[in-house]
């Protein structure tokens, strides 16, 4: 399986961090806080959960392809179900269907053992730059 490193800017500023990946499924979380994470609501700011939602789907799809393809994020659909507070907010995220272009991934949230978040996306599949060629 080719590794998969949410080890870049954006997911450190955000906090995420990889639980388990392999066959189709990936599991990330992220922990919370007030400080960081929270809308003048004070509640999680949505793009928190979309973020970790998008990258434990890119991860489960990238658990099953070969090392000379790539992938991103076509379209998704994201439900907030409720309020998402401090805490662990984990993603549990499964491919649907992978076709020969397009993958279909599902995603489920969970904080303090109930469903806050649902997500269904479409990613594309494609080769993976060539940097000696497209430079």
């Amino acid at each position: 399986m080719r590794s998969y490193n949410p080890d870049f800017a954006f997911a450190r500023a955000l906090g995420l961090e990889m639980v388990q990946r392999g066959d189709g499924r990936c599991v990330m979380a992220i922990d919370i806080n007030a400080e960081q994470h929270f809308s003048p609501q004070q509640a999680a700011h949505g793009g928190v959960a979309y973020s970790l939602a998008d990258t434990a789907m890119g991860g489960a799809l990238t658990s099953v392809l070969p090392l000379d393809m790539w992938c991103a994020t076509l379209e998704m659909k994201f439900n907030y179900h409720i309020r998402i507070s401090e805490g662990r907010l984990t993603c549990e995220a499964t491919i649907i269907h992978r076709g020969k272009r397009v993958a279909n991934i599902e995603a489920r949230l969970y904080q303090h053992d109930k469903l806050v978040s649902s997500a269904n996306g479409n990613f594309v599949i494609f080769p993976a730059p060539n940097p000696n060629r497209d430079g």
